[in-house]
This record gives C-alpha cells, structure tokens and sequence, in this order.
C-alpha cells in the first residue's frame, strides 16, 4: 500500500536520507580502509611526529593508494546513484554497489592513475610558477585554468563509466570533449560541488560521513543524464531527418530512371 500525502512526502524523504547515507558510508569504507591502517601505524610507532609531518605523509599515502580505493570506491557509488536517478528505486543497495567496484574496477584504476599524475604536474608546476612571481604568475593562473577542467572532466569520467560501455581512451576523450563541450554548465556543476564540500568540511562535519560524496554524486549524475537524453534525442532527430532525406532521394532517382510513355 502506497501512502500519500504528508506521510507519502516523509515516508519518500526519510528513503531517500537511508540510501544518500548508507551509500556515503560504503563509498569511506571502501575508499580509505586501505589507506588508513599504514596512517594509524605511522602515528602508533612515531606518535611524536610533527602533525605537519603527518599531513604530508598522510597526504602522499593517499595520493598514491586513491587510484586502487577511491575511484573503484567513487565507481560503485555512481553505479548506484544512476539507478536511482533513472527511476530504479527498488534495487539492492549492497550488491549493486560491489558488483559496480568489480566491473569498473579496472577502468576507475586506471582513470585514478592518471588523474593522480594530471594532479602531481598540476601542483608542482603551479608551485613553480608561482615562486617566480612577475609575469610567470599568469603561467600559474593557466595552471589553475587547467585544473577547472581537469576537476569537471573527471566528474564525467565517472558518469560514463557507469552509462556507457566503451573502451578506456575513447571514454576519457569523451569525458573531455562533454566538458568543454558544456563550459557554462561545468562550472555551475564545480559551484555546487563546491558548496556542497564547503558546507560538509567547514560547517556541518557529521555531513562527510553520511552526505557529503553521495550528494555530490548524486547532483553529478542527475545533470549528466539531463544533458545525455537531450544529446541522445538531439541525435534521433538527425538520424530520421537523414533517413527522410534519403527516402526523398530515392524517390528522386527513381522517378527519374522511369521510362515515358
């Protein structure tokens, strides 16, 4: 039995904070057990370490385990988001989850590794123009520039990892060319992102832990699938506008070749 009304609207409401939370949590299991066990050695074995020092550790462990946690982790959780976002509400949360990790496995790995190089050269060459100062900062502004699209074409690496089946270098190619193929709505997608991570990291901490990512996902996901459909019809029109002009020429040719009587 279906409720409706106010008790329809809460009942839908608490659903939806179930499953934002619980795919939150999978996701941080999933992306930083692994990590965190060699950062909670660290600090058992040397507790006097500088907390500067243990940023910096923790930060390189992180940056080089990602690849193999995070984005595997992050693939799973847009598997599940896309479900939802399409309409699938009954689905089994757990089960879709890790049967989204093992099948994008590979694709997220190899993705995380070169967007963990992409960031290493981004941040070294910004540090570097920046120490110059002069006319070299505008180098570091193109550098900042970059990394905007960097960011943008990374949250559409995920959505068509998870859409579409293709093979890895077309995926990223066209990840990139939805990117700065949309300038206008892959900006407004960071601002939100950003205000959603702001006000998680900096006013509402308890928000990492059960909304932060999976709304991000979610927000991604849902604006990908708007500007997919409107691609996808966008290309049967063209195709039936082709396939009408090709009946139009066949008739043409045959009226043509008809003998007079």
């Amino acid at each position: 039995m279906e409720l409706k009304g106010f008790m329809g609207g809460a009942y839908r409401i608490s659903e939806w904070i179930m499953r934002l939370a619980f795919t939150n949590l999978m996701w941080l299991v999933c992306s930083l057990f692994l990590p965190f066990i060699p950062i909670m050695l660290l600090y058992m074995v040397d507790p006097a370490l500088t907390p500067e020092g243990f940023y910096v550790f923790s930060c390189m462990l992180m940056g080089i385990i990602a690849p193999f946690t995070i984005f595997p982790a992050t693939a799973a959780m847009f598997t599940l988001i896309r479900k939802w976002v399409q309409g699938v509400d009954d689905v089994p949360m757990l089960r879709t989850f890790f049967k989204g990790y093992k099948e994008n496995y590979l694709q997220s790995m190899l993705g995380g590794i070169i967007a963990m190089l992409a960031t290493a050269i981004i941040y070294v060459d910004y540090k570097f123009f920046m120490s110059k100062g002069g006319s070299w900062s505008f180098l570091a502004a193109f550098f900042i520039l970059f990394s905007i699209i960097f960011l943008a074409t990374l949250f559409n690496f995920f959505c068509i990892v998870v859409h579409l089946k293709m093979k890895f270098f077309p995926l990223v190619k066209n990840a990139f060319l939805l990117t700065i193929a949309h300038p206008i709505a892959s900006l407004l997608l960071l601002a939100v992102n950003g205000i959603i991570w702001y006000v998680a990291y900096l006013q509402y901490t308890f928000l990492v832990i059960f909304f932060s990512g999976s709304v991000s996902a979610f927000f991604v996901y849902w604006h990908f699938n708007r500007v997919f459909l409107k691609l996808q019809a966008k290309a049967e029109q063209n195709k039936e506008k082709e396939d009408e002009d090709e009946d139009e020429e066949s008739i043409s040719d045959h009226t043509q070749e008809s003998p007079t009587h």
